[in-house]
C-alpha cells in the first residue's frame, strides 16, 4: 500500500486525508501541536466558547454543507447575517457604499459626485487595489472608507496591493443603489455573506469531528527537515518517517527553509511572502444585548481593533446564559507593521475602546478576558506576492511536494475552499504515484 504523509492537521490537511482514505491509501497526518484543527480550533474557558478568530460556514457547496452537517449530527444554527461599520462615532450599515444616509451632507455630496464621475471616466490600466477603488467608487469614498480599512486590516497601503483577492468581498453598487442608500435610511441586504451555519455546540471546530475521527494523526510531530529525494521526514522530537508522497499545508515561509538543498533564491522568495498576524482579544461581560450585528468593521485609526465579532450571536451556547462575548481583532505583520507588545497588553486598550464606542458600559461587569496570538492570519496580496509565489511553486512542483490550504497555497481561502484545496492536493499526490 502506498504511504502518503500529510503535514498539518488543519482543515486543508484533514481534507487531503479524507480524500486519500477514499482511495485506500495509507495516510498519516503529522501535526506539531497537541491537538488537530489548525486555524479552525475552538476554545472553552470560564463557560465561554470562541474560535481562533471569527469562523463561520457560508459555503453553498451542497457536498461540503452535507459533510459539515454530518460532522455535528445536524446540530447547527442557520443564521441570517447582519453586519455594520463604525466611523467617527457613527454606526453605518454594511456595506457603507450602499448606506451613506447618515453621513455629513457635504461628505455625502463629494462621495456621490466622485462616484458618478468615476463611472464615466476611462481609468486606463488598473495596476493595484487603489486604482480599482478609485475606478469603482471614486476618490472620496475610497480614501474615507476602504483605503483606511486596508491599512488597518492588511497593514499596508492599497497602492501596494493587487486585486486578485477582491472577488465578491467589495460590493459595487449601481447608481440607483448608491442614491437609494444616500437618501433613504432603509436599504436591501447586499452583503456577500447573506447567511451562515454554525455548530450549536463546541465552536467551529466541531465541524472537523468526522474528519479527525477517521484520520491517523500524529501530534507533537513538528517537521525539522524534508529530504526531497528520499522523502524522509525528520521531526524535532527525534523521530523520522518516510513516505511515497508528501502533501503539505504548512505555511510556505516555514516549509521552504526545512527542505534539504533548497536554492537560496527560493528561500528568499518564500521570505518575501507576507501575511498579517492577529491578536484576538476575547471579552465576556454580564449581558448579552451588546449588539444586533454579527460583526463590525472599524475604520478609525485611533481604535485598537479593526473588526469585532460576537460569538454568542453565532451560537447561544458560546456563552453562559445572560452573558455575551466580544471578540476583537488587532492586526500586525512582520513585513509592514511589527507587533510591539505582548498579546495580553492589548486587553486593557481593547476594553477602553469598547467603552469609547459604547458597546461596553461603565456599569457592565467584565467576567472573562483572554488573548490568542495568530501568527498566520490573512494573506497580504502585496505587489511582491505573485512573482515570489511563482518561484516557490515552481520549485515545490519540481520536487513533488503537493501544497494546499490558505498558507500552503498562499491564497485567500475560505473554509470550504481550504478543505477542497486539501482534497485536490491529495488527488495530485495519488496521481503522481501512478
Amino acid at each position: 500500500m502506498k504511504k502518503i504523509a500529510v503535514l498539518g492537521a488543519g482543515i486543508s490537511g484533514l481534507g487531503a486525508a479524507y480524500n486519500l482514505r477514499q482511495d485506500e491509501v495509507d495516510v498519516v497526518i503529522y501535526e506539531r501541536n497537541s491537538r488537530p484543527g489548525g486555524h479552525a480550533v475552538s476554545y472553552t474557558n470560564s463557560g465561554f466558547t470562541y474560535d481562533d478568530g471569527p469562523h463561520v460556514s457560508f459555503t453553498k457547496d451542497e457536498r461540503i454543507r452535507g459533510l459539515f452537517a454530518k460532522s455535528v449530527n445536524n446540530e447547527f444554527y442557520s443564521v441570517n447575517v447582519f453586519c455594520n461599520n463604525y466611523w467617527k462615532g457613527q454606526w453605518i450599515k454594511h456595506p457603507a457604499q450602499c448606506n451613506l444616509y447618515s453621513l455629513p451632507a457635504q461628505l455625502k455630496i463629494e462621495i456621490l459626485a466622485d462616484f458618478f464621475n468615476a463611472q464615466n471616466t476611462d481609468h486606463g490600466e488598473i495596476n493595484n487595489y487603489q486604482d480599482w477603488l478609485y475606478a469603482s467608487y471614486g476618490k472620496t469614498f475610497s480614501e474615507t472608507f476602504p483605503m483606511e480599512y486596508c491599512k488597518r486590516y492588511h497593514t499596508t497601503d492599497a497602492c501596494n496591493m493587487t486585486t486578485e483577492w477582491v472577488g465578491p468581498r467589495l460590493y459595487r453598487p449601481d447608481p440607483k443603489e448608491i442614491l437609494t442608500g444616500a437618501f433613504l435610511p432603509e436599504t436591501d441586504e447586499v452583503h456577500y455573506v447573506p447567511d451562515f451555519r454554525y455548530p450549536k455546540f463546541g465552536g467551529f471546530e466541531s465541524y472537523l469531528n468526522t474528519f479527525v475521527a477517521g484520520a491517523n494523526i500524529m501530534t507533537h510531530h513538528e517537521v525539522a527537515s524534508i529530504d526531497p529525494d528520499t522523502r524522509i521526514l525528520r521531526f524535532t522530537n527525534g523521530q523520522t518517517a518516510q513516505s511515497d508522497a508528501i502533501v503539505s499545508s504548512l505555511p510556505l515561509p516555514e516549509l521552504v527553509p526545512i527542505i534539504t538543498g533548497v536554492p537560496e533564491q527560493v528561500i528568499n522568495a518564500a521570505d518575501t511572502l507576507a501575511c498579517t498576524q492577529c491578536v484576538v482579544v476575547n471579552v465576556g461581560i454580564n449581558r448579552s444585548d451588546i449588539s444586533d450585528y454579527h460583526w463590525t468593521y472599524f475604520y478609525d485609526s485611533d481604535f485598537t481593533f479593526t473588526r469585532l465579532s460576537y460569538p454568542h450571536m453565532q451560537s447561544q451556547n458560546n456563552a453562559p446564559p445572560g452573558t455575551g462575548l466580544i471578540q476583537a481583532e488587532v492586526y500586525f505583520s512582520k513585513k509592514y507593521k511589527p507587533m510591539d507588545k505582548q498579546p495580553a497588553d492589548y486587553i486593557a486598550p481593547v476594553i477602553e475602546d469598547l467603552k469609547r464606542c459604547k458597546l461596553i458600559n461603565e456599569s457592565d461587569k467584565v467576567l472573562f478576558t483572554d488573548t490568542k496570538f495568530v501568527p498566520y492570519a490573512n494573506i497580504i496580496f502585496d505587489l511582491d506576492r505573485a512573482k515570489a509565489l511563482k518561484t516557490v511553486n515552481d520549485y515545490l512542483n519540481a520536487i513533488g511536494i503537493h501544497c494546499c490550504g490558505r498558507y500552503g497555497e498562499w491564497g485567500y481561502h475560505w473554509t470550504d475552499e481550504s478543505f477542497i484545496s486539501g482534497e485536490k492536493a491529495g488527488q495530485r499526490a495519488i496521481d503522481s504515484m501512478r
